[in-house]
């Protein structure tokens, strides 16, 4: 048995606690600041607030100013922020950890540097002061923290430049339902799973227009798919800016996949496409973290940088640099179709 202490009661750290706990491990769930009422309910009777969901009986829960103690003896630490969360993570948290013990976070997103640079989390935090002697690890994937507690089944890769590591990892969350890849290629994955939050949003807009047009319940198939397939045509090349490796793509479809399917980043992109402007669509999601109008602002502006010095070309992101163009500038939705038309000759 191993003693795993989660840092951030969200969904999808609170949904990673079934296969471990049914795994037989020790669950010790610490919420951040943003946490306190989840904690105090999980407290009375393990139902999680947003999640929706019981969680087994049997978990330890901790308040944050509780997290010394949650982190005493522990074998692993889950870190479960957002991506709003990533600095505080850094400041308060990496500095109370033992080099010892592997960090493995569920944290979606990246940072673009003025250059372009597109740097993943686990990078940003091994870069810091307290991170920099750490093993820190990730998972990334199409995983839906309500579909994993339901015991759907679910592929996921978990990353990290130790294979020793991963293996242990792996060995502590695999379950018959929670379906376990390994990879080291940490930027791959993580860029992967995070430029899909953008993605998400922007094939999403094709439902709202749908339903502008024809009303709410409409669906046309072909449009969204045919924003999917650019979608990934757009995530492919930035990968390959990135000089990532080629598998880690799958990763972040999988993920685009299930996004579209439900969630915020659906929500604002329906919105948008709807015909409400930005604003407007921010105030009917308020109080939700939109971390795809994060990822598309980063990843536009990372583009851009990295045309000006000759490393890509634009006319290779229209979707992107579009949905930038209606969140950033307040332009109208009006998908460049032509522009996604091509030629492949060999």
């Amino acid at each position: 048995m191993a003693i795993l202490t989660f840092i951030g009661a969200g969904q999808m750290a609170s949904g990673l606690t079934f296969p471990a706990f049914e795994n037989g491990h020790e669950i010790r769930l610490v919420g951040t600041p943003l946490d306190r009422k989840i904690i105090d309910r999980l407290r009375q009777d393990n139902y999680h607030l947003t999640l929706d969901r019981t969680l087994h009986d049997g978990i330890h829960y901790y308040q944050v100013e509780e997290m010394e103690k949650a982190i005493e003896g522990a074998d692993v630490i889950i870190g479960g922020v957002s991506s709003f969360g990533v600095d505080w993570f850094a400041d308060e948290v990496l500095p109370k950890l033992h080099k010892n013990v592997p960090v493995i976070t569920v944290t979606k997103g990246m940072i673009d540097e003025p250059d372009g640079n597109m740097v993943d989390f686990p990078d940003y935090w091994q870069s810091t002061k307290a991170g920099k002697d750490l093993n820190l690890n990730a998972i990334g994937g199409p995983c839906t923290a309500r579909e994993l507690s339901d015991h759907d089944q679910t592929w996921v890769a978990f990353c990290g430049r130790d294979k020793d590591t991963l293996h242990k990892l792996k060995a502590i969350f695999s379950t018959p339902y929670y379906h376990i890849s390994l990879s080291n290629d940490v930027k791959g994955v993580e860029l992967s799973v995070a430029l899909k939050n953008g993605y998400a949003m922007a094939v999403s807009l094709t439902i709202g227009l749908t339903e502008k047009n024809e009303g709410i319940g409409k669906v046309h198939h072909n449009s969204e798919a045919a924003l999917f397939g650019q979608s990934v045509t757009e995530m492919q090349k930035l990968l390959k800016l990135a000089g990532v490796r080629d598998e880690s793509l799958a990763f972040g479809v999988g993920d685009l996949y299930v996004t579209i399917s439900g969630g915020r980043s659906r929500r604002i992109g329906v919105l948008l496409g709807r015909g409400y402007s930005y604003d407007e669509a921010k105030e009917k999601l308020k109080g939700e973290t939109l971390e795809a109008v994060v990822i598309a602002t980063r990843t536009a502006r990372a583009v851009r940088a990295m045309a000006e010095r000759g490393k890509a070309d634009l006319k290779d992101f229209p979707l992107l640099l579009h949905v930038d163009e209606v969140i950033n500038n307040g332009k109208p939705v009006n998908i460049p179709w032509q522009a996604t038309e091509a030629e492949y000759f060999e």
